[in-house]
């Protein structure tokens, strides 16, 4: 591969992946257990959990972590399939990091006590890491420009779904989602327009870092000559 990274490079990168991957089902599990243990409707708690932006950027993550590990021994670069899907993931849990620390970190949220480690790892660590990851891990290919608006897909489809069932059972995620504020769904339109148009930002970042040229994608073996060409025949 390019530039001195080689397998066993890739292969640190897959050992990364399964111990960044652990850590967050580890904080994943370990605020689920602690919120289950407090909460007195449990099914609700449940449906509830599943619904937060963080919750789900991290399970995704996870997912996408230990395939990447997959990969990372067992091939020298990553199908354009998975890249794309690696794309995503880091938009969202990049949105994560920076829409918790400017809008959420003093928040008290209601899912029962927030366990502290659990929050750093799910909001700050894993995905400072996932960035790292995008940035230097070798393997990476390019992401098509045209692919910005399969990165929103998610979260327009989540914020559709919130905004729906939270009218439906009077519980929002986020406090600046829930049309009850002051502002009212004036307020929330402004907050969704805003995050909406920074996962676009953010998105398209992701994909201009996976079009430069280092650490670049794994050399192609060249495409064998044309049998006249090899003998030296002139058609």
């Amino acid at each position: 591969m390019r530039r001195g990274w080689g397998i066993p490079v890739r292969a640190l990168f897959g050992v990364l992946r399964v111990l960044a991957a652990a850590a967050i089902i580890t904080a994943i599990v370990g605020q689920f257990a602690q919120s289950w243990s407090m909460v007195p409707n449990r099914l609700t708690f449940v449906v509830n959990f599943f619904s937060y932006f963080t919750i789900l950027s991290n399970a995704l993550t996870a997912i996408v972590l230990l395939v990447g590990a997959w990969y990372a021994f067992t091939r020298r670069g990553d199908p354009y399939w998975y890249n794309l899907v690696r794309a995503c993931a880091v938009t969202y849990m990049a949105t994560t990091l920076v829409v918790y620390n400017l809008l959420l970190r003093e928040v008290s949220l209601d899912q029962a006590t927030t366990v502290p480690w659990s929050n750093e790892i799910m909001h700050v660590w894993a995905p400072l890491y996932l960035i790292v990851d995008w940035v230097l891990a070798p393997g990476r290919r390019h992401v098509e420009w045209r692919r910005l608006w399969t990165i929103a897909i998610f979260p327009i489809a989540w914020a559709v779904y919130s905004l729906i069932r939270g009218a439906l059972v009077g519980w929002y995620p986020y406090p600046f989602m829930n049309p009850g504020q002051p502002a009212g769904y004036g307020g929330v339109a402004v907050y969704i327009i805003a995050i909406a148009a920074f996962i676009l930002l953010v998105g398209a970042g992701i994909i201009a870092l996976s079009r430069t040229p280092w650490p670049h994608e794994p050399d192609e073996p060249a495409p064998p000559a044309p049998s006249d060409e090899r003998v030296g025949v002139v058609a």
